[in-house]
């Protein structure tokens, strides 16, 4: 062979690397194999070509020894240190796996046909072997990734896998369109939409919305990302506000005390992304039906927190935790939030389940919005019966799931939904239907107060012996404690169209029907579940009250207690923790008594702005109060005595001559 060919074999050529024969599967012919085995006592870097004999391998050097694999260069990174696997070697690697004879023949030049021609051979059973074992380690190799990660492969195919955490989080799954065109198609979804090729803004890349062209160009605010600690796999985070953000939130607060919109508006014409005037400024466009732009204020107020996360801080593994408790944060959370009941009404239940979980794995022990008096509705929604009972089952120990009536009605529901699946099997079928029985009638013992009003939602009249019988009726329901009725009101509100179908309404028919003879026959569940009630749900958490404030479901609503009611409720932060962390301070306003002051203090400050009342004596400042409440009595007096005369003023009309003689169309 020519010193050319030798060199091209020894990988010299262009400065690669020496080519491991061995890895390559290269049949060497014999006069090929004298040729190196005279020269191998020169050259000492030359690969050996594979042989039974076991010598031969071990003279490889280890600083030459080529992988067949990526992930293995990936695996012996670090006992391999003089080389490096960099985007290249990645190449030559693949370049030089040798599975199939095929491959080989990429590595000879095209003037060689004949001599490819001729080494053509099937592949022998060695081979296929080394193939499978190759494609065992990539599989064993991903498993290791992704147990690391904490997650396990899923298919495509599926919404939610059942190797996945509970709280696991798919990028795809947040984007709405996706889920709009396996509806309706991506042509009805995109329709003519042309690619903007030239004057289009740059806009960085996100997850969960999409920057629109109709959107102020971006600056960014003020709002930033903070690690604070990392303990037990898990990554505390915390947006903070700067020295320019803090003034404009100042500001906020001012537009907010003032009860007039246009002021907001100012200043999101000023700070176009500034989040809590989005927020609130979106409840204002809701209001008044403008659904459009409210959600698209949401949208940009989305754009704005992504734009700012840490670049550890993840969406999808479930480990990043947002403290509710700062109020940097929260609007994080209310932001989420009312993106995702955007998306339900707009008939995306599987996007909106991905947020919903998402909202739920930036805390789940607290849980500070209750996202868990929601999941099961979108689950019901999107068809994820399996996902539903997999969270009860799982969550049931620690969370004691079954005592909240959204869960101990809405898993028999989705059981009963798996058993009619025409997919199951007859097995399969009958052991969830008869679980789905058990459950439905357990949650009727439990939770009686449910079954009247949902059938009145549904438009269903109840048979005379279920509407007659006192375990149903309204007294059992009036003397339940108020936190359980609010529960009850939530779930019969949120989710009584679930409900409607003909075989469901069966189904709850034959399952009241069963109840009714364990009541009467003295089941001693009926009792338990009774002492249940009466020893718990004494007073609701707050968060469970800032659920209901947020769902505006007028069912849960009228059963809020007065402590809630009666004290304001701010769309950018409704019922603030009472243990909130804050980071910083507003400052005291220049005029703080303005509001304690009398009429006469601000009648003189209207006229002199140098006048300061706090400025004053004491005793002053008792006779300046006394005389403004005095002022104040006598103009009341005032306004009293005029609302007296005007309202008896009357008009008579001038008595009239009565003279029959008279001509009417006499002029005088």
């Amino acid at each position: 062979m020519s010193s050319r060919a030798l060199r091209r074999l020894k990988g010299k050529q262009r400065g690669q690397e020496d080519i491991d024969f061995g890895e390559l599967g290269l049949e060497i012919e014999e006069g090929v194999g004298a040729v190196l085995e005279e020269e191998e006592d020169e050259q000492d870097e030359v690969s050996q070509p594979p042989k039974a004999n076991s010598s031969r391998r071990t003279k490889k050097s280890k600083s030459q020894k080529n992988i067949s694999n990526i992930f293995e260069l990936i695996g012996e990174a670090d006992s391999d240190t003089d080389r490096c696997p960099t985007e290249e070697n990645l190449q030559e690697s693949r370049v030089r796996a040798p599975p199939t004879q095929n491959q080989q023949t990429h590595c000879e030049k095209p003037n060689n046909k004949k001599k490819k021609k001729k080494k053509r051979k099937k592949t022998s059973a060695g081979d296929v072997q080394e193939e499978t074992a190759a494609g065992d380690d990539i599989d064993a190799f991903l498993a290791t990734i992704e147990k690391t990660n904490g997650l396990s492969h899923q298919n495509e195919d599926t919404g939610v896998s059942g190797n996945r955490p509970v709280l696991y989080v798919e990028h795809r799954n947040l984007n709405p369109e996706n889920e709009l065109k396996r509806y309706f198609g991506a042509r009805a979804v995109l329709g003519d939409q042309k690619p903007r090729q030239r004057q289009r803004q740059f806009h960085r890349s996100t997850w969960m919305t999409t920057p629109k062209e109709s959107w102020p160009r971006f600056i960014k605010p003020g709002i930033s990302m903070s690690l604070l600690e990392s303990k037990d796999g898990l990554q505390f985070f915390a947006f903070e506000h700067s020295r320019d953000y803090q003034q404009v939130q100042f500001k906020f607060f001012d537009a907010v005390e003032s009860m007039d919109p246009n002021n907001i508006m100012v200043l999101l014409q000023l700070n176009p992304y500034h989040v809590d005037s989005l927020l609130q400024l979106s409840d204002v466009c809701r209001i008044q039906e403008d659904q459009e732009t409210a959600r698209d204020l949401i949208e940009r107020a989305l754009y704005s927190f992504e734009c700012a996360f840490h670049p550890v801080f993840s969406l999808t593994s479930g480990t990043s935790r947002l403290d509710y408790r700062r109020p940097e944060n929260r609007a994080f959370y209310l932001a989420v939030y009312k993106h995702m009941m955007f998306l339900e009404k707009r008939g995306c239940p599987r996007t909106a389940l991905e947020y919903c979980r998402l909202i739920l794995s930036l805390d789940p022990d607290n849980d500070p919005l209750c996202m868990l008096l929601l999941i099961d509705f979108l689950c019901l929604r999107c068809r994820e019966y399996t996902y539903l009972i997999r969270i009860y089952e799982e969550w049931e120990v620690h969370r004691n799931l079954s005592q909240l009536p959204n869960f101990a009605y809405s898993v028999a529901l989705a059981c009963y939904h798996l058993s009619q699946h025409e997919e199951t099997t007859p097995e399969e079928s009958q052991r969830m239907k008869l679980k789905s029985d058990k459950m439905l009638q357990d949650a009727l013992i439990m939770f009686p107060g449910v079954l009247m009003p949902l059938l009145d939602l549904c438009t269903v009249q109840p048979d005379a012996t279920v509407s007659s019988h006192v375990f149903f009726g309204p007294r059992n329901r009036l003397g339940q404690p108020p936190a359980l009725t609010e529960l009850e009101g939530l779930y019969v509100g949120r989710c009584h169209s679930l409900w409607k179908e003909a075989g469901v309404m069966l189904w709850m028919e034959g399952n009241v029907q069963e109840v009714l003879k364990r009541v009467d026959s003295k089941d001693p569940l009926v009792e338990d579940c009774q002492n249940k009630r009466k020893q718990r749900y004494q007073s609701a958490p707050r968060n469970i009250h800032r659920h209901v404030l947020l769902s505006e479901i007028k069912e849960a609503t009228s059963t809020l207690p007065l402590e809630v009611t009666t004290q304001p409720v701010m769309g950018y932060d409704p019922l603030p923790p009472l243990d909130s962390v804050v980071s910083y301070t507003r400052p005291e306003r220049q005029f703080a008594r303005a509001a304690n002051e009398s009429t006469l203090s601000l009648l003189f400050r209207s006229l002199l702005p140098n006048f300061n009342l706090q400025g004053l004596q004491r005793p002053d400042d008792l006779e300046v109060a006394r005389a403004g409440r005095e002022l104040n009595q006598e103009v009341n007096r005032l306004m009293v005595a005029m609302r007296d005369m005007l309202a008896n003023i009357q008009f008579q009309e001038p008595e009239r001559e009565d003279n029959p003689d008279r001509d009417e169309e006499e002029w005088n």
